[in-house]
């Protein structure tokens, strides 16, 4: 672990990241030292950064940072939060912010293959996201929501769980986007209200558009999803995750998911 470039391990119980949740953070995989989907992974710290009015590193120095922590593990999980540093009491920001960089790296424990195969179960979840247009989209540091809601269930079956907006559209999953596919069409929720707009989203519709597939952001509701003829979800670590069953419901078959999967960028 580097903070702010150095090896070490502690923070100042002043900084606005743990006070506040005054940051964000991405989590990407490394695979010999170099990050996967590093284009999308960028563009959405950067834009990130922004939204938060939060000073934005050296893309330069992250990288080598990021293959510095890395360093001898064959395949890693890399992660980078940003705080805005340390700061007297209170929620105004500091009129000289110092942010806090942190940079670490895990073994790669990876998932099942079989999920990537032959889809997942998942379930709807009570806990709903709260609307906040100011905050849409951006991976900040309060994801208690996404905590309770991952806290409903422990049956290894269900590998993940699907969240409503306040107002009762679906959004996304604990640690997932979803998409869903319906006439030959690519569907994803709007993340204009709340949730986290991920790296591999943006990579699986770029990578649509490649293939020609036209692909929408609209509103969702439960049974509408239920109506698709295909579903999955994705992030930057588990890749592409078809859905195999919710609520009863099951789905045989993901042909366009599929040829999703296979087109995805190797790095």
């Amino acid at each position: 672990m580097l903070i702010n470039g150095v090896k070490a391990e502690l923070l100042p119980a002043t900084d606005r990241g743990l006070a506040y949740g005054d940051g964000l953070y991405r989590t990407l995989e490394v695979v010999a030292g170099q990050p996967r989907l590093w284009r999308w992974q960028w563009q959405r710290l950067a834009a990130d950064c922004a939204a938060l009015r939060l000073p934005c590193p050296d893309e330069a120095l992250l990288l080598a940072e990021i293959a510095t922590v890395c360093a001898g593990l064959p395949r890693a999980v890399a992660k980078v939060v940003l705080t805005r540093g340390s700061g007297q009491r209170g929620y105004a920001i500091p009129a000289q912010v110092q942010p806090t960089r942190i940079v670490s790296a895990a073994v790669w424990a990876g998932y099942p293959p079989e999920r990537a195969q032959h889809g997942i179960v998942v379930r709807w979840c009570d806990t709903q996201l709260g609307l906040q247009p100011r905050l849409a989209g951006v991976k900040h540091l309060n994801r208690l929501e996404n905590v309770l809601a991952r806290s409903e269930w422990d049956d290894p079956a269900i590998a993940e769980g699907l969240m409503l907006d306040s107002d009762g559209t679906v959004v996304e999953g604990t640690m997932s986007n979803l998409f869903w596919v319906c006439d030959g069409q690519l569907y994803t929720p709007k993340l204009d209200r709340c949730g986290v707009s991920g790296a591999m989203r943006a990579c699986v519709i770029d990578t649509a558009h490649q293939l020609g597939i036209a692909v929408t952001e609209q509103r969702l509701l439960p049974a509408e999803l239920l109506a698709a003829d295909e579903a999955f979800v994705c992030n930057s670590l588990a890749g592409i995750w078809p859905l195999r069953q919710l609520d009863g419901h099951t789905w045989p078959a993901w042909p366009l998911t599929t040829r999703l999967q296979q087109a995805l960028p190797a790095g």
